[in-house]
């Protein structure tokens, strides 16, 4: 059977039932990533990982390298990440040439000039769902289309807090299954592993910074704080949209509604 044969038959809804999942829930969390990593391997075809070049997200990279198959990566160009993550990612693409990086952006804009000129300056201020949508779900949600993606692996920790605070290793999350290998794991142990491996990491970390988004809304962290304490300061929101898929399905209704409504006009 072929990957397109497979595509018709199979779902993130219809490969785990709720009893399911709980038990390999329960299961994978007694393991350690590269066990979680293989046992993904062996069981869910059409596995990529999508990526921002966190440091979680190039622990499982590096780890998945030294695996007999390579996963391809999705990496979402938001147009207004740092500098210094637009060079990460050149760097991580020689260190791993084996591994294939898919890169998405907005459909409608393909620079932070062409997106101001298009939908204004500083979007994220004043239609903040809007902005997410159109730089970072729509092109993550395009990609998993295009490529025929089942499940992801992801880089998000418990140890990271906010809504990730009881987050578990397997879910199904909108049109795909969601794979956190390192959801057990501390800031210590990724940094750790980051440094006796050579792996190429941020350099905004040696900043201060511990989680980097885009770069108006990323800050170091102080001492003490959570590692993504840096991210939306000041804001209650501490997820970028990615992962809070209703969120934005309630986005895109209200955006059908008012379409009805104009053209009713």
């Amino acid at each position: 059977m072929d990957s397109s044969q497979n595509s018709t038959q199979l779902s993130s809804q219809s490969l785990f039932n709720s009893e399911h999942l709980k038990f390999i829930n329960k299961q994978l969390s007694q393991l350690g990533p590269h066990d979680i990593l293989r046992w993904s391997r062996w069981t869910i075809p059409q596995l990529f990982q999508t990526s921002a070049l966190g440091l979680s997200g190039l622990v499982i990279l590096d780890m998945l390298s030294k695996m007999e198959v390579k996963v391809p990566m999705i990496f979402v160009d938001t147009l207004h990440h740092f500098q210094e993550t637009m060079d990460l990612l050149d760097q991580v693409k020689k260190t791993y040439p084996e591994v294939p990086v898919h890169v998405y952006h907005c459909a409608k804009a393909a620079s932070e000039e062409e997106f101001a000129k298009k939908f204004g300056e500083k979007l994220w201020e004043k239609d903040e769902n809007k902005y997410d949508f159109l730089v970072k779900v729509e092109p993550a949600n395009r990609a998993y289309t295009d490529l025929d993606v089942l499940a992801v692996f992801t880089g998000r920790r418990r140890s990271q807090g906010g809504e990730r605070g009881s987050l578990d290793v397997v879910q199904v999350d909108g049109p795909v299954i969601k794979i956190n290998p390192l959801a057990n794991w501390s800031f210590q142990q990724v940094y750790s592993y980051i440094k006796e491996n050579n792996v190429p990491y941020n350099g905004l970390l040696d900043k201060g910074y511990r989680s980097v988004g885009d770069y108006h809304s990323t800050q170091p962290v102080k001492e003490g704080e959570d590692e993504r304490a840096g991210r939306w300061r000041g804001k209650e929101k501490t997820e970028c949209g990615l992962h809070t898929q209703s969120k934005f399905s309630q986005y895109l209704a209200e955006l059908e509604k008012r379409k009805n409504e104009g053209s009713s006009n």
